[in-house]
């Protein structure tokens, strides 16, 4: 039987290929305040800034291309049922080969309705007109995950968590909840391997842990070489 390999990642993974995280001093989110772009009452009191700088971080995204952290993931599947849960809303899993991946956050290239929130389409190109609206006849918004929002896909993603023979977390300062939690629902005894190049909270964690201090593009292709030949001897 295959192993179960959940990989949990964060911006940290597309980091690599150039996309801006919130950190960044020079990145695309330096020059917005969070509360003027990505709150549910930014939407309501100022739509046409949220949707242009949604508009702005969809031109972005299709400047950039996967790295040798994601085609690496993306590789396991040849020897292992891989799950791969982001805090991501990038397509790069998917670019890369991934077939399996919960997006906890929501997703850059897709929409949904105002008024149901199930409503969900992909977006024609990467422009959300202002007054473009969904079957339902609601105005349709980005479909993400605002800041102070719940987070639909967190249940889901802990159920996939709790199945893990392996769990590997990539890039994620394992400061944002509820995301962070996942790694408690992963069963007793199995190894977490976290790749970051910083030092994230691990103390609460009680798996046996491996840190590889290095981005994604480089530690994630090591780890991956290594269990190969872990599992497949």
């Amino acid at each position: 039987m295959k192993p179960r390999i959940v990989v949990f990642t964060g911006a940290g993974v597309s980091a690599d290929s150039g996309i801006a995280t919130f950190r960044d001093a020079d990145g695309l989110w330096a020059n917005y305040r969070i509360e003027e772009v990505c709150t549910p009452e930014a939407l309501v009191n100022n739509r046409a800034k949220v949707i242009e700088f949604y508009n702005l971080r969809r031109r972005e995204s299709l400047t950039k291309k996967p790295n040798a952290g994601h085609f690496a993931i993306a590789s396991m599947e040849e020897w292992a049922d891989v799950k791969v849960i982001t805090q991501n809303v990038d397509n790069l899993h998917e670019q890369a080969g991934s077939t399996d991946v919960l997006h906890l956050h929501g997703e850059l290239m897709k929409l949904r309705s105002e008024r149901n929130p199930n409503l969900i389409c992909d977006i024609e190109g990467c422009e959300q007109r202002l007054d473009a609206r969904a079957e339902d006849g609601a105005l349709l918004r980005p479909h993400i995950v605002f800041f102070g929002e719940s987070v639909p896909m967190f249940e889901p993603a802990c159920a996939v968590a709790a199945t893990a023979d392996v769990m590997i977390v990539v890039g994620t300062s394992l400061a944002v909840y509820p995301a962070a939690s996942l790694v408690h629902y992963v069963r007793a005894g199995v190894p977490i391997y976290l790749v970051d190049p910083g030092s994230p909270n691990v103390s609460l964690i009680r798996n046996p842990i491996t840190h590889i201090k290095g981005r994604g593009a480089v530690g994630v292709p090591q780890l991956v070489e290594q269990l190969k030949d872990e599992f497949t001897k």
